[in-house]
């Protein structure tokens, strides 16, 4: 397998270019998908790009359905909780104010909501994934499950301790949402549970849904090629933080691989793209624009960097691309560094628009050891909580997978939209219908 002279992975090791660059992210604070934040989190990328080497840079704007935050409360009895460590409003959700009794759902499975009585209730569900499950239970599919139910309102419950509400689109293509939906903290929600004993909740959420701009950045390192690997991530992050580990540490990856690939680049066999995304948190519609406008046949792959940074331990979700898994494993073995894989087909991540097309893709993560997102989607997701030594070895990894994934030497095999449909659990397949997401039987594009 082909591999990076052992001076660029030196390079890597040594390097300060992804946490400048991941700096520069974070001090923009809000980057929400369609803000203003979002559109200087973009410079911030297309000008790393330049700085790494890339020609061809470029920035394509394209419209989307934009939120913007007002106050939430919930109140139970004449106790009232409004601030905004207690209580934020989830991104898609419409304004409104509901009441009903209390009704937690546990994990937020469906046999759990299925045995609830939802009609008319506030439901709430923790964040966790049981024990078990086999994969991920995301959020969107635990409120869709409890609005289809009969709930009036959804509060989504931080299994997490720290007094931090956890935030995340409820809408996605179908914006606004059927129902209004919070995020309250671990401590929160166990009061509420507690104080509520039967009686009435309102849920109340003050926000705006209305059209929005968002773009995409790209450039290209190495030669023009009919076929490339993109490298992607998302430029966007949620409005309570900065976003340091969602995504800005996986922007400042790409544009260091980048950066590394670029000494290289008389090297590469194949062009590598370096692709940045608007507008994932709220339904991956950066990536979508992309794939819709891209022609697919000349995508060799792609890999994704979506949550990379809380540890040098990569993660590799493979959605059952067994050549792509192979390079990844093959490396670390070769490196004798950790690597978890799993080939769950997942319909969360940038990688998904392509990989619903067929065309071989992967995200790439870090292993933190926790349970769920940890400091992701809080008010806590800051720089503070990452390790510049966790980008470099991140980015080495990153770098050399990326180096073999060009060569010529690599094959990959797609796969059909079909074979893709058909993978799908049926609690993706739900959630997409109703995120509006669901674009089988229709092509892409």
């Amino acid at each position: 397998m082909q591999r990076l002279p052992a001076a660029v992975v030196g390079e890597a090791y040594n390097g300060e270019f992804s946490w400048s660059v991941l700096s520069e992210l974070v001090d923009v604070e809000n980057r929400m998908a369609g803000q203003d934040g979002e559109r200087r989190g973009a410079a911030v990328v297309a000008d790393a790009f330049e700085r790494a080497g890339a020609r061809e840079v470029r920035t394509e704007e394209f419209e989307i359905p934009g939120w913007w935050r007002g106050s939430s409360s919930l109140a139970v009895g004449e106790r009232v909780y409004g601030k905004d460590h207690e209580v934020i409003a989830l991104p898609g959700t419409p304004p409104g104010e509901v009441s009903g009794p209390l009704v937690d759902v546990g994990f937020g499975t469906q046999e759990e909501i299925d045995e609830a009585d939802l009609e008319g209730a506030v439901a709430v569900a923790s964040s966790r994934t049981p024990e078990g499950f086999g994969r991920w239970l995301h959020r969107m599919e635990k409120y869709t499950a409890c609005a289809e139910a009969g709930a009036a309102g959804f509060v989504f419950r931080n299994h997490v301790e720290g007094c931090l509400p956890p935030t995340g689109e409820v809408g996605y293509h179908n914006r606004p949402g059927p129902i209004p939906a919070v995020g309250v903290s671990k401590e929160l929600g166990e009061r509420l549970l507690r104080r509520s004993e039967g009686g009435e909740t309102t849920l109340s959420v003050d926000c705006r849904n209305e059209p929005a701009t968002s773009r995409n950045v790209e450039g290209l390192i190495g030669p023009d090629t009919e076929e490339e690997v993109l490298l992607t991530a998302h430029v966007d992050a949620h409005d309570v933080s900065e976003g340091a580990n969602d995504n800005g540490a996986g922007c400042a990856l790409v544009a260091e691989v980048g950066r590394l690939l670029a000494t290289v680049e008389g090297d590469l066999e194949t062009g590598v793209r370096l692709v940045t995304y608007g507008s994932e948190e709220i339904g991956l519609y950066g990536a979508y624009h992309d794939a819709a406008t891209r022609d697919l046949e000349t995508v060799k792959c792609v890999v994704n960097v979506d949550g990379a940074g809380n540890s040098r331990n990569l993660r590799v979700g493979t959605n059952g691309f067994d050549g792509m898994e192979r390079v990844f494993e093959t490396l670390a073995d070769d490196l004798d560094v950790p690597l978890s894989t799993h080939d769950t087909v997942s319909p969360h991540g940038d990688q998904w628009a392509y990989v619903e097309e067929g065309v071989p893709a992967v995200m790439a993560s870090s292993e933190s050891g926790e349970s769920g997102r940890g400091w992701g989607h809080t008010h806590a997701d800051t720089l503070d909580k990452l390790d510049v030594r966790d980008l470099r070895a991140l980015a080495a990894l990153l770098a050399e997978a990326v180096f073999s994934l060009a060569s010529e030497e690599v094959t990959l095999a797609s796969r059909s939209r079909e074979a893709t449909k058909n993978a799908l659990a049926e609690g993706y397949v739900n959630e997409l219908k109703v995120g509006g997401r669901w674009h089988y039987g229709e092509p892409l594009r």
